[in-house]
């Protein structure tokens, strides 16, 4: 059952939002240092509020972490280079007859 919008938590309600407010917007410009005082609060300048990308590279570290160095010894546990043969190998050695191989 879901939880009525009213008791959620203030942050859980917070969002990205494209569009500021008049105050936000002026904050924004002081902070950029492109306000001037006494200047008018309409006709404010566009302000790009762009939602930053996070991550991405953990996955390729994680894989990096998993692979063995060349030369180094097998991890205890790990299965043998034997076992680990593509699959497509093991399936065509099971179809295939003993005694018919050649034919």
């Amino acid at each position: 059952m879901s939880m009525d919008r009213s008791l959620k938590t203030k942050a859980a309600l917070t969002r990205h939002r494209n569009v500021l407010s008049r105050n936000e917007r002026i904050k924004r410009l002081m902070d950029d240092e492109r306000w001037t005082e006494g200047r008018s609060i309409f006709g404010l300048p566009k302000i790009a509020n762009r939602k930053a990308a996070v991550g991405g590279k953990k996955k390729e570290k994680k894989a990096a972490e998993g692979e063995a160095a060349p030369g180094a010894a097998p991890a205890p546990g790990a299965a043998p280079a034997a076992a680990a043969a593509p699959a497509s190998d093991k399936k065509a050695a099971a179809k295939a007859p003993a005694g018919k191989a050649g034919k």
